[in-house]
């Protein structure tokens, strides 16, 4: 293709140019639970990666009030500023163009270059961070919790990260039935551990834990936590782009209907998850986790002495992980199959297959040579993500003709100052 292609999951690429094949579903409600639970699961699993057993500490080390107040934002915040971004995809004049073929078309050839290469670095770093995280915590549970012996990482890398990138190259079927079959557990878990801390809360001593900045200070510096813990736009294009074929007029009522599900489910799990590790722990437990740099769930299973604990704790985090996997990958397919295109214009359709290698490869040989510079290079990526979840959509709408409809949602407001928020925030933290 001479300008630039978008993906079909589970099938070949599609012209932008070219309206898709299939014939739209004409009632939304004709859409599967499987499916909408599936994809559900997919924009769950992106957000929640491993970083959820260090998330109540991170979260909680400031304080009740200004946890309280973001746990009352997160949810909102999260539905308006994902649901935009797909809103500006399903609207693209280009039935079927994903997020990259939508912005290229809003906004001409050099600019969707440009933003073709900053989404690339905002998640493929990450997917290389769960390319070592996955095998590194699988290693570690056949050797401390299973009592097998240690795997050599070049022989258990190819082994873990090849299934997970099958589970994108065998189709959006197989692909949706993996992340049913990881975030469920993660579910279960989450909440039944949750449940299990109850008895622990202590009201009044995570009272007492204070931070070194003041209480709006604090809810400034929560908010970016919270929100990256939050975001699943790594996966978001791919979904739009499956509900704008399946669904035609009425994408964005089951775009919505997804999205708000998505929300809820990170709201509720996540956030008692958070809200029942910082009771247990209180103001002392929670400095004496910090300090030892230790998941909240190992924090537990040293302290309380139960074998039970130490068995859940890499199995959540296995799940968790190689579920993000998954979501982040259908993003970084999406970058490789666009700049691919660019790079090959007299090739108007760009087969999955090369992506699916490049993918492997490259994750398979960071996961088995554990570079230490893995957190670093992230860094940019909280910064992109801010940009893309919130500036972009926004910066489309209104400077878009034709996403001028969307101008007179009251949410806007909403997206665009705390948007400004957590982006400030971001830039603070660095320094």
């Amino acid at each position: 293709m001479a300008t630039h292609s978008s993906i079909s999951l589970g099938g070949p690429a599609m012209s932008a140019t070219t309206a898709p094949s299939s014939t739209y579903v004409q009632d939304p409600t004709m859409a599967s639970s499987h499916s909408t639970f599936g994809w559900a699961s997919t924009l769950f699993g992106t957000a929640i990666g491993a970083g959820i057993l260090f998330l109540p500490l991170s979260a909680g080390a400031y304080g009740f009030w200004p946890l309280l107040i973001a746990t009352v934002l997160i949810g909102p915040l999260t539905y308006l500023s994902h649901y935009a971004y797909a809103r500006i995809i399903a609207r693209s004049p280009q039935p079927g163009a994903d997020l990259l073929a939508a912005l290229t078309s809003y906004f001409g050839q050099s600019t969707g270059a440009w933003l073709a290469v900053a989404y690339l670095i905002m998640l493929f770093p990450v997917l290389l961070v769960y390319s070592v995280s996955i095998t590194t915590t699988v290693d570690n549970f056949i050797v401390n919790q299973l009592g097998g012996p240690e795997i050599p990482r070049w022989i258990l890398a190819p082994i873990l990260i090849g299934l997970l990138v099958a589970a994108l190259a065998f189709g959006e079927r197989i692909m949706l039935a993996a992340a049913e079959l990881l975030v469920v557990p993660l579910l279960i878990a989450l909440g039944a551990f949750s449940l299990y801390l109850i008895p622990q809360w202590d009201l009044g001593s995570f009272l007492t834990v204070s931070s070194e900045h003041s209480f709006w200070e604090s809810l400034v510096l929560i908010l970016p936590v919270l929100v990256f813990s939050f975001t699943f736009i790594g996966s978001l294009s791919q979904f739009a782009v499956s509900t704008q074929r399946s669904h035609g007029e009425f994408a964005e009522a089951r775009l919505s209907r997804v999205i708000m599900l998505t929300t809820v489910l990170l709201t509720v799990f996540t956030m008692f998850f958070v809200w029942s590790c910082a009771l247990a722990l209180g103001a002392d437990g929670m400095a004496q986790a910090a300090a030892d740099n230790l998941p909240v769930l190992s924090y537990f299973a040293n302290t309380t002495g139960t074998p039970f604990l130490a068995l859940v704790t890499p199995i959540v985090a296995i799940c968790a992980i190689a579920s993000s996997f998954i979501g982040v990958a259908l993003g970084a397919r999406e970058g490789l199959q666009f700049l691919g295109a660019r790079l090959n214009p007299s090739q108007r359709e760009l087969s999955d297959a090369p992506v699916y290698l490049f993918i492997f490869t490259v994750a398979t040989f960071v996961a088995i040579v554990e570079p230490s510079v893995m957190d670093l290079i992230t860094v940019a990526g909280g910064l992109l993500i801010t940009i893309f979840q919130f500036g972009v959509p926004m910066l489309a709408v209104y400077a878009v003709a034709r996403l001028a409809p969307l101008r007179r949602s009251p949410g806007n407001a909403v997206i665009i100052a705390f948007g400004a928020v957590v982006l400030g925030s971001t830039i603070w933290g660095f320094f």
